[in-house]
Formats: C-alpha cells, sequence, structure tokens
C-alpha cells in the first residue's frame, strides 16, 4: 500500500505542504505507508515546475482536475486562494480524494457550509490546516492550563503583527480584495483566534469594540504574476485596497475575557503571533519571535523570587520527541516543523491509523466554519461600530481529549 499525495497552489504555505509530504515517513516511527510526491498543481507553470522538482514531486499540473482525475493520487492539499477553495474541495472530494485544506476554509460563509456539507457526506477525510495547533511550546501551554496546574483562566491577550504588507509599493493582490475582514482578520486573525480557544480551552461567545483599518489605501498593479507574499515588478497604474490592514475586538469566552489585535503593517515583525494568558494561579506567555520557548509563572513561587521562568521546548513536550531529527532540548523548532506535525497527522488518518494524544488529527471542517463564524462576528461588530456580536456555539474538535 502506499499514499499518492499531491499539493494545489505552489506559494508560499503550498510549499510548506510539499516539504512536508517530503519528510513524513520519517516521522514519527515507521508505520507510515509509501507516501508518494507526484504532483504539485498551479496555474502558473514556472511556480509549478519549480515547486515539482526542488521538493521531489512527478510532475506539475496545470489545472487542478487533472489532479482529480489521477487514480493513483489519493490525498491532496489545497493551498490556494480563498475565493478558489469551494470548487476545488468539492471537485477532489467527490472524485473520492482525501482533502487538507489551508484556513480560512473559504471566503464566504455560503461557500464554507457548502464545503461542509461536501465533506460530510464524502467518505474520505477532509480537514483543515490550522498549523499553530502544532507548535510545541504553543501545545505545551495548553497541556499545563488542562491540566489544572494554573488554575482557572481569568483573561487572554493575543496578537498577530505581520509586516508583510508594510511597503505601499508592493503589489495588488486577491490579499488586498474582499471588504473589512477579509484582509489581515481572515489572514493572520485567524490563527490568533484558533490559539485563543485552544490556550482557554473556551470558545467564544461574543466580540465587542471590533475596529479596522486600512492604513494602505491602494497599491501599483503587477505586470507579472505574484507569488505569496514576495514583490513583483509593478506597473505604474494603481488599485484600491478592499480590506482591512489592521483589525482588533473584544473577545468574550463566556466568563472569561479577552483581547485582540491583528496587523499586516506592523515594521519589524515579519511573523509574530504572540499571547499571554493570565490564571488563578499563575500566567504563560509565548512569542512566535522566539520559538523554541514559552515563559512560565508560578504564583506559589516566593513573593520576592516570582517572575517568569524561560521553559526551553524539548522531548518531554508536545511533537519534539520522534518529531525531530535532532529531537533535544534546546535545538529548537520552527514555523516550517508545524507544517510537518501538521501533514504527517493527516496522512495518520487517511492511512487509518489510530489517533492518539501526542499525535491528534487534524481539526475538521466544522472547526473551519467556526473559525469563520468568529471572523463573520467581528465583521459584524465593525458594522455595528462596536456593538456586540454573537458567535455561534460550537464544539471544535482541538478542545477535546483524545486518549
Amino acid at each position: 500500500m502506499s499514499i499518492g499525495v499531491a499539493v494545489i497552489g505552489a506559494g508560499m504555505a503550498g510549499r510548506g505542504h510539499a516539504a512536508a509530504y517530503r519528510a513524513a515517513t520519517s516521522l514519527y516511527g515507521s508505520d507510515l505507508p509509501e507516501v508518494k510526491l507526484i504532483s504539485i498543481g498551479d496555474v502558473n507553470a514556472q511556480f509549478g515546475l519549480a515547486a515539482a522538482k526542488r521538493f521531489g514531486f512527478e510532475r506539475h499540473d496545470s489545472d487542478w482536475r487533472a489532479i482529480a482525475d489521477d487514480p493513483n493520487i489519493h490525498a491532496v492539499s489545497v493551498v490556494v486562494a480563498n475565493s478558489l477553495h469551494r470548487e476545488i474541495v468539492e471537485g477532489l472530494l467527490a472524485a473520492g480524494k482525501h482533502v487538507l485544506c489551508e484556513k480560512p476554509l473559504s471566503d464566504t460563509l455560503e461557500d464554507a457550509r457548502s464545503m461542509v456539507a461536501a465533506a460530510n457526506n464524502s467518505k474520505t477525510v477532509a480537514r483543515i490546516g490550522l498549523t499553530f495547533l502544532r507548535n510545541p511550546a504553543i501545545a505545551a501551554i495548553q497541556k499545563i492550563i488542562s491540566s489544572g496546574q494554573l488554575g482557572k483562566v481569568l483573561h487572554f491577550t493575543g496578537n498577530y503583527w505581520a509586516d508583510y504588507s508594510c511597503d505601499p509599493m508592493s503589489p495588488i493582490s486577491w490579499r488586498y480584495k474582499g471588504g473589512m475582514g477579509t484582509g489581515a482578520l481572515a489572514d493572520v486573525g485567524s490563527h490568533i483566534s484558533y490559539v485563543a480557544e485552544f490556550i482557554t480551552g473556551q470558545t467564544f461567545k461574543s466580540v465587542s469594540g471590533a475596529r479596522f483599518v486600512t492604513s494602505i489605501t491602494e497599491r501599483p498593479i503587477p505586470s507579472g504574476a505574484v507569488q505569496g507574499h514576495s514583490g513583483a515588478t509593478v506597473s505604474d497604474k494603481m488599485d484600491s485596497v478592499e480590506n482591512d490592514d489592521y483589525a482588533g475586538f473584544i473577545a468574550d469566552f463566556g466568563g472569561t475575557a479577552g483581547a485582540i489585535q491583528v496587523s499586516r503593517v506592523a515594521a519589524g515583525h515579519p511573523t509574530s503571533l504572540e499571547f499571554e494568558v493570565y490564571c488563578e494561579k499563575g500566567s504563560a506567555r509565548f512569542t512566535q519571535a522566539r520559538n523554541g520557548e514559552f515563559e512560565l509563572l508560578l504564583n506559589d513561587d516566593p513573593y520576592g523570587q516570582r517572575g517568569f521562568r524561560t521553559v526551553q521546548v524539548g522531548p518531554s513536550h508536545p511533537y519534539i520527541a520522534g518529531g525531530l531529527p535532532v529531537d533535544a532540548p534546546g535545538v529548537g523548532v520552527g514555523q516550517n516543523d508545524q507544517f510537518f506535525f501538521q501533514n504527517r497527522a493527516f496522512l495518520q488518518e487517511v492511512a487509518g491509523l489510530a489517533e492518539t494524544a501526542e499525535l491528534p488529527y487534524c481539526a475538521n471542517f466544522e472547526d473551519g466554519l467556526h473559525n469563520m463564524e468568529i471572523i463573520e462576528a467581528v465583521i459584524q461588530s465593525g458594522l455595528k461600530s462596536g456593538a456586540s456580536a454573537t458567535v455561534p456555539a460550537a464544539n471544535p474538535t482541538y478542545l477535546k481529549k483524545v486518549k
């Protein structure tokens, strides 16, 4: 038995998926079947061919339907513009493929709900990539809080600062279209939103105080193709930016409060997801700028000695043992590794292998819909001058405990 894999989308995150599939059989033991790297799909042949060659895939396809029609391909990552997710994902599921879709699930709630229905009617695995659930330091903090060591969670503050849009001459692309809430909030705010639930162990009940800002209102039209956040040759013609460079809001987890801010024009922060969580018996904090560690404060320390201690992640923390070639304390871990752990978990389920506490399955499409409903509630709060907006009740799989 073998699993044939493909990646649709040869951009930044697509390359993360491609590399992850290449490494999959080297992670967490030898029980995974052979993984065959078959195709990188991208409408831009230059990008697709380069990625296929770089990561050892057999070929490039310009049309995703060629991947859907290939009986030797069993599992596919979909890593393209949000507005394209529904057509491709539903087509792949109808063709009997297992699908791992990048977040957000889609660009509209209507499309997301249709994708959930398609997944529920499919006999194959349909999952969404919430990669920061695989961060060892974040998962370690979640484990400490869920154990009760820090007591009741009191409040949470989280930011996701990025600077990929700081340059006003960066070309216009699909990322800058779609209305308020589809910019920084959907791109990086979606990440800190599910992390907030994962850490607090509670779901969003409502949001309020939402504010959106478009700091750079127009951008040049590119002369050629744009890949990921990389620059491109631009023309002297400009086009308007339709969505948010910055977003902020207050969260209510049903007794626990939170505050979240995100930006794609935060100079000096290439990519910085960070949070602090305050509890009855102590606190914990994390910043992506120091990805291989977290900080912990325990209130039972003598008052004069109380302060945050730095904990370097190692094999006693989630995902490290067996997940890194050198799985020793202090060797470091990065965002690329999160794709490796995530895609290995996806293939674990595709292969019919058991879910474990050490390697839980990926989040499902209902979780992806819930994440979009949080974003939509923030948008509604912004439209109502910051008034409270309810988030529909949900039971995310990432809050359950795996025996």
